[in-house]
């Protein structure tokens, strides 16, 4: 059976367009060549000195000066390594695109302590290594020491895509990235890990042991401040202030550049709307057009119990647009790196996989519908969940949901966390995709209008099941770190603003 790249190069070939040859298969896995690039120096006093950056370079069969290819470079998550095995990108090779494994800093043989993508650090990690990739004579170039390039990881692994890209456009106005593929990633970690300043205490204490040995002297001594305190400290917004594309956005820069966005819906570390804020604030309108964003039930992706939730796994939308998200992914990066027809679709659109198990395509995530709910009371620090009925089914909802509020807070500190849920009572009622979203009033509050953003969300409430909105004092996604002191919260002519599918 011919291989898509060969269908698509002879298409292209009928039609007059011009495309790269295809590098031959290679009938042996490839075995990469393994160096270490030096980069800048770490200054944390637990490691100070020179760094270099490893990598694993996987030349594709057949490329060479003479028939050069366009290189893929990719990354670990948080607490990895590089890949290094014979024949592990070999669906990339056989197609066109070599590939470059990173271990990042602090990671694998990379030395150095890990700044968590910080522009001054693995931002130039990465801008060393592009230097590197177009420096070796079988890669394809746009220019002088300009690669054609792409890249490949998900979670810390998309982080390095967008530091790299943002760095450089900081630095000389331009990436040299022609395209990016980051999966389950963020779009400010401060925002991620805590959101409206109140720490998702069970993910940042599982990703503060996965990477123990990589921290930074500021991240020892912030995990340990915000243990004591429940709060997220000054430390830590200081040192991710950086470290993302909110940073960037903030500045005024975008990417104007495709990029494929794959995030989990049900993902409670780095939630959907990492990448819808990614999509709408950190592209241009150009780079928007040809971009495509996919949301799939999966990511980081822990059960929630208090409040109860639920979630499937799934990939709906890639079937539906390529037949799976590898494919998807390879499509992608051929249209846009090897020139062949494009002919994928869904180009600037959310296509995000319901909690019922279908492909929803949306061309905004914008709340479209108002609803009134009765006022509402809840405890904080301690008490139990309720559910208020917002519709009945049957309803499609895709998008950023919203309530508005009269909030008055009794109590200091006070926090609450509120969820879309679907059941037919309130008694069954379960928080979509385990999802939830923390409130926060820092001090007595006798009456001040509100807006609080729910958890982004895809979902299908069929006949005889009703969406509710759930509030809880507590959440088991941020134990240790719910309201400081007892006491309540009453919202006040409220109303929910759902993103209604027509």
């Amino acid at each position: 059976m011919r291989s898509l790249l060969s269908v698509a190069t002879s298409m292209a070939v009928a039609a007059g367009v011009a495309v790269a040859a295809p590098i031959p298969a290679s009938a042996q896995p490839v075995e990469p060549d393994n160096v270490c690039i030096a980069s800048v120096p770490e200054t944390d006093p637990l490691e100070p000195g020179p760094v270099d950056i490893c990598v694993s370079v996987f030349q594709p069969a057949g490329a060479s000066k003479d028939n050069r290819a366009p290189v893929l470079l990719h990354s670990h998550g948080w607490g990895g390594s590089r890949t290094s095995t014979a024949g592990s990108f070999q669906r990339y090779l056989d197609a066109g695109f070599g590939v470059v494994s990173i271990d990042q800093r602090g990671f694998g043989d990379s030395g150095g302590k890990a700044h968590v993508e910080d522009p001054a650090f693995e931002g130039q990690d990465v801008i060393n290594v592009i230097d590197y990739v177009a420096g070796l004579d079988w890669v394809k170039r746009n220019g002088p020491n300009d690669p054609v390039l792409g890249a490949l990881g998900g979670s810390y692994g998309g982080g390095y895509q967008f530091v790299g890209a943002f760095t450089e456009l900081m630095e000389t106005g331009r990436t040299r990235f022609d395209a990016l593929a980051p999966q389950i990633t963020w779009y400010s970690l401060s925002e991620s890990l805590a959101p409206n300043e109140v720490v998702r205490s069970t993910w940042v204490s599982a990703l503060y042991a996965a990477g123990l040995d990589a921290h930074t002297s500021t991240v020892h001594a912030g995990f340990a401040e915000g243990l004591a305190t429940g709060d997220w400290p000054a430390s830590q917004q200081e040192f991710f202030a950086d470290n993302g594309p909110a940073f960037h956005v903030d500045a005024g820069r975008k990417l104007n550049i495709p990029v494929l966005l794959y995030q989990g819906i049900s993902d409670n570390l780095f939630p959907l709307d990492q990448a819808i804020k990614n999509f709408d604030r950190a592209l241009t309108d150009r780079a928007r057009r040809n971009s495509i964003l996919v949301g799939y039930n999966g990511g980081h992706a822990l059960p929630n119990v208090l409040p109860l939730g639920s979630a499937v796994s799934g990939d709906a939308c890639s079937e539906q647009l390529a037949g799976s998200y590898e494919e998807l992914e390879l499509r992608f990066y051929q249209e846009n790196l090897l020139g062949a027809p494009r002919t994928l679709t869904g180009h600037g659109r959310y296509h995000m996989m319901t909690s019922g198990g279908e492909c929803v395509s949306v061309d905004s995530v914008a709340p479209t519908t108002e609803s009134d709910l009765p006022d509402i009371t809840t405890t904080t620090a301690a008490g139990v969940p309720q559910a208020v009925k917002i519709a009945d089914g049957p309803l499609t909802i895709a998008g950023t949901p919203q309530v508005h509020a009269l909030v008055t807070a009794l109590g200091l500190d006070a926090r609450a966390f509120f969820a879309l849920s679907v059941g037919t009572s309130p008694a069954d009622a379960q928080v979509i995709q385990n999802n939830v979203m923390p409130h926060r009033e820092e001090s007595i509050n006798l009456g001040t209008r509100r807006s609080i953003e729910l958890p982004s969300v895809a979902a299908t409430i069929g006949e005889g099941e009703s969406l509710f909105l759930t509030v809880s004092p507590t959440s088991d996604m941020f134990a240790v770190h719910g309201s400081r002191t007892p006491g309540g919260l009453r919202l006040e002519d409220v109303t929910a603003s759902l993103p209604v599918v027509p």
